[in-house]
């Protein structure tokens, strides 16, 4: 069921780095709709081309929530879009939607990731409705539905592309950004510091290849068996916000200390890296001195960022706070221990047990229970594409406009039986 779509009123905030949301607005206006873009900085403006519905918010974040408030009212919003719900110019937003009865539609990275992205309405991630939402339950959604499962991919998907937009937005705030001097980026870093990240990393790639190329050889040929920690990045809201840990610092300490104590003394601990890493937490160094400090310096192994189906195939075991790469290790059938609020965290697919006990012998999760809830993802949140490359652009947008459009969100869209229509995997390969 759609409203009729010339009176839906949208009003977008920051997305994806390029020009998703650009696209997306244009064929949300194609179909009928008006369309307004709030940028916040010169790489908002960059990737937002119409300017007769670009507004630049050029103030202080203190008056925001003001701001927010009246341009809701002002043009009369139906509907809310934006990426990601944790950074504070987007939870303001969604607060003052909520009180109007505004339809929010957030965007994240796959919960399925990579040839997945996820669309929510409300929330993700630790605000999703998948959080209260049983595998019981969803089972009952899926009655008299079939579908023949893809596997999950070996590789992260567009990983230049989502470097290479990071690098020119964050290159436009730093050169260009004289009209809006009330700016504040959302992390702790400056946006000159990140600038230099994106580009540290593209100059040093050939580098960081050879060093995970060196390290996954010595894993697989060293014939030990091993368990795999799935780090996440330490700015990331997931882990900020959505888990128990101040720093990554705190993390690698329970997580060794654990293994120090629990695993069998011929078992190994690898740490593989996000994708996206870029050195702003000395992670390697906070994993060398704490294997020395609790004796297994020669049982623990640092990768750096990589295809994870090469170590997962051959892992005992993974352990994370709430990484979404963990739903590629349940996929496989792994136990899995984590630690903080996720989408997956089921009694079903999550181990209960202690740290030490974990890594002595974990318990296997529910594999028909998983391939229920990965069925019930498919149907809903998941949408086959990317944000970043064009061929996932348009893939992405052949099928998220329609749900964006229609009264029911994606979940209740399934519950009634009539589930968004979904496109094969290989078609973003």
């Amino acid at each position: 069921m759609t409203r009729h779509t010339a009176n839906r009123r949208f009003l977008f905030l920051q997305g994806p780095h390029g020009p998703f949301f650009d696209r997306l607005g244009k064929m949300l206006t194609a179909a009928g709709a008006r369309n307004w873009r709030v940028g916040f900085n010169r790489g908002d403006q960059a990737f937002w081309s119409n300017r007769t519905s670009y507004i630049p918010y050029t103030d202080t974040a203190d008056a925001w929530p003001a701001r927010i408030a009246a341009l809701l009212h002002e043009h009369a919003v139906t509907d809310l879009v934006l990426y990601g719900d944790t950074r504070p110019i987007h939870a303001q937003a969604i607060a003052a939607a909520r009180t109007r009865g505004i339809t929010i539609h957030v965007f994240e990275e796959g919960y399925l990731r990579p040839y997945w992205i996820t669309y929510e309405r409300g929330g993700a991630n630790g605000h999703s409705r998948l959080m209260t939402t049983g595998v019981d339950q969803m089972r009952l959604a899926l009655q008299g539905l079939d579908l023949d499962l893809p596997d999950t991919p070996a590789k992260w998907g567009d990983m230049r592309q989502h470097v290479f937009y990071g690098a020119a937005y964050h290159w436009l705030v730093l050169t260009a950004n004289h009209a809006y001097r009330g700016f504040q980026p959302h992390r702790a870093l400056s946006v000159r510091q990140e600038f230099h990240l994106y580009l540290k990393r593209l100059a040093l790639m050939p580098y960081y290849w050879f060093d995970r190329v060196r390290a996954t050889y010595a894993i697989k040929s060293g014939g030990f068996p091993y368990h795999l920690a799935l780090l996440q990045l330490a700015h990331d809201a997931s882990f900020t916000q959505h888990g128990p840990f101040k720093t990554m610092a705190e993390f690698l300490e329970v997580l060794i200390r654990g293994f120090a104590d629990g695993a069998p003394t011929h078992h190994h601990l690898v740490f593989k890296t996000h994708p996206l890493e870029d050195g702003r937490t000395p992670i390697r160094a906070d994993i060398r001195r704490l294997a020395h400090r609790y004796g297994v310096a020669d049982r623990v192994h640092y990768v750096r960022g990589g295809k994870l189906a090469h170590l997962l195939n051959d892992a005992r075991s993974a352990v994370t706070v709430n990484s979404t790469a963990a739903q590629q290790a349940l996929w496989r059938g792994l136990p899995l221990k984590a630690f903080g609020q996720a989408v997956y965290l089921k009694p079903e697919f999550v181990s209960d047990q202690s740290l030490g006990a974990f890594f002595r012998n974990p318990t296997r999760p529910d594999s028909r229970a998983y391939r229920d809830y990965r069925h019930y993802l498919l149907e809903t949140s998941q949408i086959t594409g990317s944000y970043y490359s064009a061929r996932g652009r348009r893939q992405l947008l052949r099928q998220v406009v329609d749900m964006i459009l229609d009264d029911r969100d994606p979940y209740e869209a399934l519950n009634s039986g009539q589930p968004a229509p979904r496109q094969h995997l290989t078609a973003v390969r």
